[in-house]
């Protein structure tokens, strides 16, 4: 298990190396990919409620991105 700190520094690492890639679909995988360091074991329990909405567990898109 990661401390938060480390997953903090990971979302950061990942925000340097990668936020400044132009395009929507590159912008989106970093997003992603700081949200699963950030969340660790939990990304898929957080992506599930990111989704679920008014009109059931569809309502919104969780969209992964393609790597830069």
């Amino acid at each position: 298990m990661t401390t938060t700190d480390e997953r903090v520094a990971k979302a950061l690492e990942i925000a340097f190396n990668h936020g400044g890639t132009d395009g929507e679909h590159h912008k989106q995988w970093v997003i992603d990919q700081m949200v699963r360091a950030l969340t660790g074991p939990d990304y898929a329990e957080w992506v599930r409620k990111r989704r679920d909405g008014e009109d059931g567990p569809h309502s919104y898109d969780w969209d992964q991105g393609t790597p830069p």
